[in-house]
Parts: structure tokens; C-alpha cells; sequence
């Protein structure tokens, strides 16, 4: 299926903190397929709270481009940017709802797959976050959301 992005980041993260930041284009919604987040380097386990939530404000990001799955799709219009879509971030932006909240083991990690009734959608222009909600012992988060951009 066309039109299907990815946007991913490998970071240190201690402390709770937006791990990466969606911000739907202008013109198009955004349907959210995947999330994840792994770890890299320890073998400690801890836990660790994830969720996956609308902000009303950005948060502050490095900027980062979704990648096209299939070769020759055109750019996402979910285009990166510190106040756009991007991963790591410095500074939290105005939390809202939050659609998804589950406790996952460091060393075994979270995945999300959506049944049907459960998809999230990001309207035109609209922020979605996944956060680590609670400090956690240092670790090299892996972490990803693919998303079908609609419109």
C-alpha cells in the first residue's frame, strides 16, 4: 500500500520525555499502523510506562523526515521540523488525551498494533506524541510509529 511512512530514533533517555512527535500535514490525516520501543544496551530490566497521546502544543524535537516505505512515494506531508514531526525531545509540549497507557518491561518492550476499532487518526495539522511517561534506568530506547498519511 502506498503512502505508508516511518519515523524512528535511537536515543539515551532517563527521565520521562517525548520520544517522538508527529505532527500531521496541512492538508492530510494521518492513520496511525505501528508504534514501538525497545532497547538497545541493557540487561537490567525495569519498568517503563508508555503512552501514546495528543498534544495541544508541540514539543520541542529534533526535526526528523518520515521515510517512505515503498521507493519512488513522494515526501510525507508529515514533514519534519523542531516544532513538527521529529524524535527526542527537549522541551514538553501541552499534553491532552491520552489514548494509549501501558506499563512494559525495559528488556522485553512495547509494541502496538491497532485492531480496526481501535486506530488512532491524526487530523490535518494535528500533534501525536509517544512518551515514556516515568523515569527509567539509563537506556538506549529504540523506538518507531508507522503511519498511512490519508488525503
Amino acid at each position: 500500500m502506498r503512502g505508508i511512512y516511518s519515523v524512528t530514533g535511537s536515543f539515551s533517555v532517563t527521565a520521562a520525555q517525548t520520544l517522538i512527535q508527529l505532527k500531521a500535514g496541512a492538508s492530510s490525516i494521518i492513520e496511525v499502523q505501528r508504534v514501538w520501543v525497545t532497547q538497545s544496551d541493557v540487561t537490567t530490566d525495569d519498568n517503563m510506562e508508555i503512552q501514546i497521546l495528543r498534544n495541544s502544543t508541540a514539543s520541542t524535537v529534533t526535526s526528523f523526515t518520515p521515510f517512505p516505505f515503498e521507493v519512488g512515494d513522494q515526501a510525507a506531508l508529515a514533514v519534519g521540523g523542531v516544532a513538527a514531526t521529529g524524535i527526542d525531545a527537549t522541551v514538553e509540549g501541552t499534553p491532552g488525551n491520552i489514548l494509549v497507557r501501558e506499563g512494559a518491561s525495559v528488556l522485553a518492550g512495547f509494541t502496538w498494533l491497532p485492531v480496526p476499532n481501535e486506530m488512532i487518526y491524526v487530523p490535518p495539522g494535528g500533534f501525536l506524541s509517544l512518551k515514556s511517561a516515568v523515569a527509567i534506568t539509563a537506556a538506549t530506547l529504540v523506538c518507531g510509529i508507522t503511519f498511512r498519511e490519508i488525503g
